[in-house]
This record gives C-alpha cells, structure tokens and sequence, in this order.
C-alpha cells in the first residue's frame, strides 16, 4: 500500500492568492458564511475561507487500547496527532473547525450501545465498551480525503464492519447498510437549531452498499493513535471507508441497519448534485465549485498550501475498483 505519490509537491500546486480571494468572495456570496450550509459535516472539514486557527488542547481522557498493528505498515507520512484531533468538522458541536474540540468535551460515551436490525436473522444490541474487550482491535493506517480537497493519514484502531456484521446473520434481502448517529441535543448544541448545526435536519445518517460494507477495508473504528476516540473524532464509534470522502464517515454511531433500498445520506439529502451516495474518491469528478484533482496535506508544521495529485479511490484503486466495475463512476459520483 506505499506510494510515492504522497510527498508535497513545487509551488506550481500552490493556490494564488487571487484564485484564493475570489473563492472565498463566491462561498460567501452563496451563502456559505457561519453555518456553511452545504459544506459536508462529519468528514473533518477545511475551512475554505482561511481558519486555520487550532482549538485549545482537548481535555477528554481518552483510554489506552490494546491492538495489533498493521502488518506491513504502509510508507505513509502521518498527519501529527494535534492536527488531527483539532481541525474537525462535526456540527453537533457546531460549525467552526474548532467547535468540535471546545465543546465536545463533555460528551457522555459510557455507556453505549449500539443497535443492529433490520434484515438480519439475529437482530441486537451491542454494548460497544464491552465489544472493544474482544474484538480483536487492530491498527489500519489510512489516507482520508476530505471532498474539499484535502487530505490526512491517520492510523485508526478498529475491527472490521464486515466481521462485525456477520454475527448478526444478514440475510439474503440485505442490498445496503444504513447508519444512524445520536441524536441528544442536549449533549449536541448543534442539533438544537439548523442554523447553529449548519442546516442539516438531524440525526445524521449514513449508508454503503452491502459489497462495500463487507470489503476487508471497511472499519469501526473505536480510537486513533493508541487511545480512544475523542469526542470530535466520533467518540465512542465511528465508520472509516478509506477510498471513499470523509463526509461518509459518519460519526458516534447508535443504529445500524441493513436494508433492501439504498437508504437517504445526510449531505446527499441536503445537496444532492453535489454530494453524491457513493462520495468515491475520483480526481475526474470535480465538486461544482472546485476541482478534485489535487488535495492539500496536512502534515507535520503549520498547514500547507502545496497540494499533491488525487489518487483515483483515494489510493486503494487495487483493492476496491472492482467493486464497481461496468458502473459509470461519473454519474453515479
């Protein structure tokens, strides 16, 4: 899974300050200020208007996590853990990129149970802290691509969907899994009002198909460099789909649900010809307002401004591409 193609590249990938202005002007022109209402949620977002300004250091206590890692390990260059815990992006916190860590310290994540139904021949409830004991907890480190073209790797500890989901006996009308986070508004300001929670009618959901959501690369992750999550990252549980953007990892999840119909999505519902339901990872497709052909990574240092190519499948062509294959990967985005 090592590329080379993940170094930082010459200033020829640098945004002009021009391109950069004009940007910010048309965003805000669209209405795009404050709660950016059609900027995906859950998936870490950028802010395309230039707030890179990092939150206070989150005072969660996340636990240790016993794991195996990664064999081989990939040659990838890891975002610092910093970046990743306070540049975040889930609105039931609130909209600015520093919210999710400011506010979501007091989040409540034990108990926590999570529901699995619908066509499954043994329907149940997990109690998720209980679930991390024997589970078989192992280290995957991947790329994440944001749909506003930017970029980190982090190493998540997790178990496979997939194996998570066969306990429950699926059945053979089983076409899709849906996915459902809590809804509290009391512990999520943002779900209070559409306004405070960037206009999206809530709980988030989420779905795959069934085939992605059994491939091998398919994770709940429960913790990311050693520890348990932290709020803002999905505390306790949250879904990584590595060749997929990262508004598909839908965060602090309470439902699971196999279906027969492709199930709504969250950002699919609220801009459809935007954010489409499978959301892969395509530097062919651009978002209506900015390219995809190249992302910014966030390593190690202030945030960059040099970007680096778009891999098709965020870099996992080899193993997922025939998960589509005879299916037009530009109209069905």
């Amino acid at each position: 899974m090592a590329n080379k193609n993940l170094g930082l590249l010459g200033e020829q990938f640098v945004t002009d300050e021009s391109t950069y202005l004009n940007r910010r002007g048309l965003l805000k022109a669209l209405g795009f200020g404050g709660a950016m209402a059609a900027m995906p949620a859950q998936a870490g977002v950028f802010d395309l208007f230039g707030g890179d300004d990092e939150a206070k250091s989150p005072i969660f206590q996340r636990k240790p996590l016993a794991y195996k890692t990664q064999h081989p390990k990939p040659d990838l260059i890891l975002t610092p853990e910093q970046k990743v815990m306070t540049h975040n992006n889930f609105y039931e916190f609130g909209t600015a990129k520093t919210d999710p860590a400011n506010n979501g310290q007091g989040m409540q994540v034990e108990p926590w149970t999570l529901k699995v139904e619908g066509e499954v021949g043994k329907p149940g409830t997990v109690d998720v802290w209980q679930w991390m004991q024997k589970a078989g907890l192992e280290e995957r480190i991947y790329r994440m691509r944001c749909v506003e073209a930017w970029s980190m790797v982090i190493p998540w500890i997790g178990f496979e969907l997939g194996k998570f989901l066969q306990q429950f006996e699926p059945t053979s009308r089983a076409k899709y899994v849906a996915f459902e986070t809590l809804y509290d508004p009391e512990q999520f300001p943002g779900q209070k009002s559409r306004r405070l929670g960037g206009g999206i009618d809530y709980p988030y959901v989420e779905g795959l198909r069934m085939d992605e959501a059994m491939h091998p690369l398919t994770l709940l992750s429960v913790g990311l460099y050693g520890k348990t999550l932290a709020p803002q990252n999905g505390a306790p549980i949250r879904l990584v789909v590595p060749w997929k953007y990262g508004f598909k990892g839908i965060k602090s999840i309470v439902k699971i649900k196999l279906v027969e119909k492709m199930p709504p999505t969250t950002w699919n519902l609220l801009a459809s010809g935007e954010y489409g339901f499978y959301a892969n990872v395509n530097p062919a497709v651009d978002h209506p307002r900015w390219s995809q052909a190249t992302e910014r990574f966030i390593g190690a240092g202030a945030l960059s401004v040099k970007r680096q190519p778009t891999l098709p499948f965020n870099g996992y062509g080899e193993q997922v591409a025939s998960l589509y294959t005879g299916m037009d990967l530009k109209k069905f985005y």
